[in-house]
């Protein structure tokens, strides 16, 4: 008996000796930001993406940042995460895609934006496809043809408002991005039944895009599924009609006809990338107009600014000549309403991406498998980083180094590749627009919301009148 309690004490002591040397030896633990994980299985997910004005933190960010600093931890989406709103660790994670990070969405995405979507692949394929999407890019941004279709395309939505009082900017402008994008991708005009078929679809598309990811009938995320299975057909028709009219030597001349012409691509990774420049083309470059629009008619110093740069222009041209690329890179003032308006309103939020290892990043220890998410809109209300950052200040982007602390199209080897193609589409919408009409914002609740996804809360109704019919220096 005697034995047998003083092998156990010996083996108790050794125990204990055991857990004080490591107490006093062990390396540094892991070390997490502070922050909590919420709820058990939900964590703050519910938090998170409630809805708020998109040119704010919204009250989520705002109170995290406040207690725990620009990088906390959480639980999000279903898993143990990362939030950043810091600058240069956003940097640091776009910039190390596929070493470090790779892209996590929600599984529930996978099925609205397929399995061959830019914003879900990786590796070679991604290359493949993004040089694909990036071709579209080159072969439009400064071709004359391309930028006169911009134009007329413009033109004839200014010319549609003749008779109104009053119009739904919002969605207006979204049938003018997406028809011009089909148009330049499949050759479809407006008023083609397909045309009109496509906008239903992507409008129950977007819907659904965000929405939360429950799988019954009638739910927004189940439309939006059935609605890019359409779309999808849609596309898959076009191509088999343009083969067999390749077959007789009938092109259209198109951004399809030169994908099929290389035979680079599957048949499903050519409607997935149809389907991703669509997206790209049509839902983001119509909110970035509305969120201009919206902030000029709260900044008359600015449209006035904005209309003198296009009225210099309109002079130096002769009567009833279109825009062209040189007149394009004279609108600076333009460009900086446009980065203004991105860094103010925040179309991107934050995208997903995941750990592939253990990170030590400062005095932090990124868990390999944790999700991470760079919060671009944590960056663009940075006050260290801009001046008065809630103001819609376009004069700032004329000091150096700005455009470095903004990150309103992503970056590293998943930089937005449409970016500079939307900035033109932007630019000669806008020289019609300020040169053609003043506007004012009918209601004053009538602001952009975050979802995540940006929409207005009244579709922003503008009152409008020609130019010709103001007088003073109001929008």
């Amino acid at each position: 008996m005697e034995v047998e309690v003083s092998l156990l004490a010996i083996l108790l002591g050794l125990a204990l000796a055991f857990v004080l040397a490591r107490f006093f030896t062990r390396d540094k633990p892991t070390i997490l930001p502070d922050g909590t994980m919420g709820w058990p299985l939900l964590g703050e997910t519910l938090a998170f993406l409630k809805p708020h004005k998109s040119n704010s933190m919204g009250s989520f960010l705002q109170e995290h940042c406040s207690r725990y600093g620009k990088v906390f931890k959480s639980h999000l989406f279903g898993s143990p995460a990362i939030v950043s709103c810091d600058h240069e660790l956003n940097m640091f994670i776009l910039q190390n895609e596929e070493k470090l990070f790779s892209a996590s969405y929600p599984t529930a995405m996978h099925g609205i934006l397929g399995k061959f979507s830019l914003l879900l692949i990786s590796g070679d394929l991604h290359k493949k496809l993004r040089n694909v999407a990036v071709s579209f890019i080159a072969v439009c941004k400064s071709s004359p043809g391309y930028l006169h279709c911009v134009e007329n395309f413009a033109v004839s939505m200014m010319e549609s408002w003749k008779e109104c009082k009053e119009i739904a900017f919002h969605k207006e402008v979204k049938k003018l991005t997406l028809n011009l994008m089909v148009k330049n991708l499949l050759s479809i005009e407006p008023e083609e039944p397909l045309a009109v078929k496509i906008l239903h679809d992507f409008r129950t598309y977007m819907k659904g895009f965000v929405s939360l990811p429950l799988d019954f009938p009638g739910s927004p995320y189940t439309k939006a599924v059935k609605a890019r299975a359409r779309l999808s057909s849609s596309v898959r028709e076009i191509i088999k009609e343009r083969e067999l009219n390749k077959t007789v030597g009938l092109t259209k001349g198109d951004f399809l006809d030169m994908i099929l012409s290389k035979r680079r691509l599957t048949e499903e990774e050519t409607v997935s990338i149809v389907l991703d420049i669509l997206l790209g083309g049509y839902e983001t470059t119509a909110t970035l107009i509305s969120l201009i629009v919206y902030f000029l008619g709260h900044a008359p110093a600015a449209f006035q600014s904005l209309k003198k740069e296009h009225e210099a222009i309109r002079k130096g041209k002769e009567e009833g000549k279109p825009l062209n690329w040189e007149d394009y890179q004279k609108m600076e003032f333009t460009q900086n309403v446009i980065s203004e308006a991105m860094r103010c309103g925040n179309v991107v939020k934050f995208v997903h991406r995941k750990a592939l290892q253990d990170i030590k990043y400062n005095e932090y220890i990124i868990p390999s498998g944790w999700k991470v998410l760079p919060v671009f809109t944590g960056a663009h209300f940075d006050p260290s980083l801009h001046e008065n950052p809630f103001d819609f200040n376009p004069w700032r982007w004329t000091e150096k180094g700005t455009s470095k602390t903004v990150m309103p199209f992503g970056g590293g080897p998943r930089l937005c590749p449409g970016a500079e193609l939307a900035k033109v589409e932007i630019a000669f919408f806008l020289h019609h627009l300020v040169l053609s009409y003043r506007w004012k914002i009918k209601v004053d609740d009538d602001y952009p919301i975050a979802y995540p996804y940006v929409e207005f809360r009244r579709g922003l109704v503008l009152a409008i009148e020609p130019v010709e019919a103001v007088t003073g220096d109001e929008p």
